[in-house]
């Protein structure tokens, strides 16, 4: 059991160095890791898995990029019945580190705190409240992306 979780560690470490060496390798794709890292709750595992997940970041809209990683709310209607809203399909890899992200932006991250204690302060479940947090997350992602910027504590209070 030992030696099967060593083998394990080192093919993840093998993998780790080889996403690192192949965004090292490409000017645009190192930009883009510098302007997410910048952001407070992502990181290098995620900022990787957005770069190699989402080319389109920095390209489209924020409703396009909601809705590619599958964060954007569909409406469950049919005829006269109007159902709840639901976030489903997109990439379910950015969706999940996504989520992973907001963990660590609720706590680091004072635009995304601020948001998520609206959200809980006017009645949305935690669940519900992270989804919004993620979308948010992906959404100030690619709007620094397209504006070449990196995270700014003072802008990131008029979020």
């Amino acid at each position: 059991m030992t030696e099967m979780i060593t083998f394990i560690n080192r093919q993840m470490t093998g993998i780790e160095n080889e996403i690192l060496r192949i965004i090292a390798s490409c000017s645009v794709r190192k930009r883009k890791a510098k302007i997410l890292k910048s952001i407070p709750g992502i990181g290098p595992v995620i900022s990787g898995v957005l770069i190699s997940q989402m080319p389109e970041l920095g390209q489209i809209g924020r409703k396009q990029i909601a809705a590619l990683a599958g964060l954007a709310p569909f409406n469950r209607d049919s005829g006269r019945t109007r159902g709840r809203r639901h976030i489903y399909g997109g990439r379910a890899a950015v969706r999940c580190q996504l989520h992973m992200g907001v963990l660590s932006a609720i706590r680091y991250n004072s635009a995304i705190k601020k948001f998520y204690k609206r959200l809980i302060e006017a009645g949305k479940i935690p669940k519900v409240a992270m989804v919004a947090c993620a979308r948010k997350l992906l959404v100030i992602a690619n709007t620094m992306i397209k504006n070449n910027t990196l995270w700014r504590e003072n802008d990131a209070k008029n979020a």
